[in-house]
């Protein structure tokens, strides 16, 4: 433990320069007391480490000094695909491996290297949740991605839609975030078809001492996309026309589902004389369509299904007899 801490202090100076030890306290989490004896054993190891006293004072190291002590452990190199992910590695586990991981390659760049690195840092940010809401409460992820990794059947209590709970054991084969949300791709344990979970429905979730066999032919991102699009041509299998007015298509990408809204941009549609545009779009049910167009208010006309046409009148009435009164 001591090792690695004092080699994460070494690659801090190496990257960052100058540093207080107040600064090397909160980055290591350790107290002020332990980081000055760590500079004091790197001082009599032969590191060429310096400390400039007083309230503007720090620790830096010899200019043009490097080490080449920056070996990666086998799990800091496992936590370096989930780079541009700080909050997903976190919540997977792995946060502070990432995070030494990401010192020792920075510390084994060339200078160049190393500056176009810091900057590419300093003006990239990924932000995986959607606007507006929060990411799952997943307390169970640090338990299913260790199953994924170690192919360990688990046995969970889980949510299906329509609030029933069941319980599975479940060969873990993947873990996906999407959009801030976490789902588990797993397979009934002993064989059948992989099946995705959304990890925040799962209540409880043990590990079992049984491990299993991944299929050698199963691909992660392929059975994701080819599952994801089978789920789409599931839920929308109607359509719907609609008028729209200029307003409403500036709208329909910040207001509209995103493939509601990518069907609309996808073509170019024909205005009529008022200088509407009159579309087609995809509809996944009466009532889910009727929710998601009442957002455009009296920017979106529906033309057909009469019975969402129906609906959006009923709302539309009972909107005004509401703010009428």
């Amino acid at each position: 433990m001591r090792a690695s801490r004092l080699l994460s202090a070494l690659m801090l100076l190496q990257t960052r320069g100058r540093m207080t030890a107040r600064e090397l306290a909160d980055e290591l989490e350790v107290s002020i007391r332990t980081i000055y004896r760590d500079m004091d054993h790197l001082g009599e190891s032969g590191v060429p480490i310096y400390a400039d006293r007083g309230p503007d004072g720090g620790y830096s190291l010899l200019e043009g000094w490097r080490t080449q002590l920056t070996g990666m452990s086998a799990e800091e190199a496992d936590s370096l695909a989930l780079a541009g992910m700080p909050a997903a590695a976190a919540e997977l586990g792995l946060g502070r491996v990432l995070a030494a991981a990401q010192l020792k390659v920075q510390a084994a760049l060339p200078d160049e290297l190393a500056e176009r690195s810091r900057r590419i840092a300093e003006r990239f940010h990924l932000d995986a949740p959607g606007w507006f809401r929060e990411a799952d409460h997943v307390p169970t992820l640090t338990g299913i991605a260790d199953a994924v990794w170690n192919q360990r059947v688990v046995r969970v209590r889980y949510v299906r839609w329509g609030d029933e709970e069941v319980e599975r054991e479940l060969e873990p084969l993947g873990i996906v975030l999407k959009g801030g949300v976490w789902y588990l791709v797993a397979q009934p344990s002993g064989g059948g078809s992989a099946r995705t979970y959304r990890v925040t429905r799962v209540l409880t979730l043990e590990t079992l001492d049984a491990h299993f066999d991944r299929p050698e032919e199963f691909d992660l991102f392929r059975h994701w996309n080819e599952s994801s699009q089978s789920l789409t041509a599931a839920l929308y299998q109607a359509e719907a026309a609609v008028r729209l007015s200029p307003c409403a298509m500036e709208l329909a990408p910040v207001v509209l589902r995103p493939h509601t809204a990518r069907a609309l941009a996808e073509r170019t549609w024909p205005l009529d004389d008022d200088g509407w545009t009159c579309a087609v779009i995809p509809m996944e049910s009466i009532a889910a369509t009727r929710s998601e167009l009442l957002g455009l208010g009296a920017e979106i006309e529906v033309v057909s299904p009469p019975a969402l046409r129906e609906q959006m009148a009923e709302a539309a009435k009972g909107l005004a007899a509401l703010y009428g009164s």
